[in-house]
C-alpha cells in the first residue's frame, strides 16, 4: 500500500500498524497523526494504516 509520511510517498505492507511504522524511532517524544488526527501512544499497536493515509510523525527536540 502507498502512504504519505511527512509529505513523502512510502510503500508499506498492507495492515502495517503505527507502532510498526515508527519502530526504529525513539519511543519517547514521538507524536503521530494519521489523516490529521493524533493517535495516542496507547493505540499505536491497534491503529492500522490504510492505502492513501497521510501520516505525520513529529519528534520532540530539546533546545532553546
Amino acid at each position: 500500500m502507498q502512504i504519505e509520511l511527512n509529505g513523502q510517498p512510502r510503500e508499506l505492507p498492507e495492515g502495517t500498524s503505527v507502532a510498526e511504522l515508527i519502530a526504529d524511532l525513539p519511543h519517547r517524544g514521538v507524536a503521530v497523526a494519521v489523516d490529521g488526527v493524533v493517535v495516542p501512544r496507547s493505540r499505536h499497536d491497534q491503529e492500522r494504516l490504510t492505502d492513501g493515509a497521510r501520516v505525520e510523525v513529529v519528534t520532540a527536540v530539546q533546545g532553546g
